[in-house]
């Protein structure tokens, strides 16, 4: 093994179990531990380690699921490339969709806000263990287009208000609907458009920043590429990119006006929602995406709490 190269191996309880003389009963723990003469056993033992979720041998830090794990081990070792592996093959379907979900999003990091890191980012992953096919290769696929819509949803509700405007995320909205046109369709209002259609009320929460920040109303509906529509669903996201309460502001303890960016998370999570039903094609199911999204500020061109300038 190269610098900068790890090796994780998921173990579970009955994994860990040792024979009469202390030895790892799992033939794969056995040969790895012989291969880093008897350090594993070592470790192992001076960490107490059982193989019970959320634990390492590492370290006593507990993680919530593999992927964390690979991305927390990986960037405190400052490792670019990583292989993981299954000591047991028992559980290989269970864990195959699941864990490679939990692996993409818990390697993910968004870094768009950050000053640039000198140590090294992790640059690769192979997945050892977990089984062939094109049963596994279907799961991995869901997974992977699950996995990229959460983390559009998370990059989305991690922009500051100043740069993720209502027209950004109507410009997103669109990308969403040009990008899987095949499936999608979308109707975005204009402020104009929505007051010809009387929407009073949400016009009046975004009618002190509507000149800089205007309001739009999104209304992406995505159709299956073939046969019949069996159901039909509506999700609805809450879409203020920011909401300081107009002039009731947010404040004192517990306002949380700092995080009011957060606001538009509604939105975010139909965005992403979206973004992964297109990639997925599901048959059978009309669904339709609404968010109506604007700012609730004072004044559109002051500065907000979080801002990023």
């Amino acid at each position: 093994m190269g610098l900068g190269f790890l090796t994780l191996v998921g173990v579970t309880e009955k994994d860990s179990t040792r024979d009469a003389t202390s030895k790892f009963e799992n033939p794969i723990l056995n040969k790895l531990d012989a291969h880093v003469s008897g350090l594993l056993d070592l470790v192992s033992s001076e960490e107490d380690f059982a193989g019970k979720p959320g634990k390492s041998a590492s370290s006593p830090a507990a993680f919530q699921d593999l992927g964390e794990a690979v991305a927390t081990i990986a960037k405190a070792s400052q490792s670019s490339s990583v292989a993981v592996a299954l000591s047991s093959h028992d559980n290989e379907s269970k864990l195959s969709s699941v864990s490679a979900l939990e692996l993409v999003l818990g390697l993910f990091e968004d870094c768009r806000y950050k000053s640039e890191s000198k140590k090294p980012s992790l640059s690769s992953v192979d997945i050892v263990g977990f089984g062939t096919g094109p049963e596994l290769e279907n799961k991995l696929k869901y997974a992977e287009d699950v996995s990229y819509g959460v983390i559009f949803g998370r990059e989305l509700i991690n922009s500051p208000a100043n740069v993720l405007t209502p027209a950004v995320i109507s410009d997103e909205a669109s990308k969403v609907a040009s990008t899987f046109s095949d499936v999608f369709s979308a109707n975005i209002l204009n402020e104009e458009q929505c007051r010809e259609l009387k929407m009073g009320s949400y016009l009046a929460v975004a009618s002190a920043s509507a000149k800089a920040n205007p309001p739009f109303f999104i209304h992406l509906v995505y159709r299956p590429p073939s046969g019949s529509v069996r159901t039909k669903h509506v999700l609805i996201g809450k879409g203020l990119t920011f909401d300081s309460d107009g002039y009731n502001i947010k404040a004192g303890p517990g306002s949380s006006i700092n995080l009011m960016k957060f606001d538009m998370g509604g939105s975010a999570a139909i965005l992403c929602a979206a973004k992964a039903i297109g990639e997925i094609k599901h048959p059978g199911v009309e669904a339709h995406f609404i968010v109506a999204v604007c700012e609730n500020m004072i004044s559109g061109t002051g500065m907000r709490h979080g801002d990023v300038k």
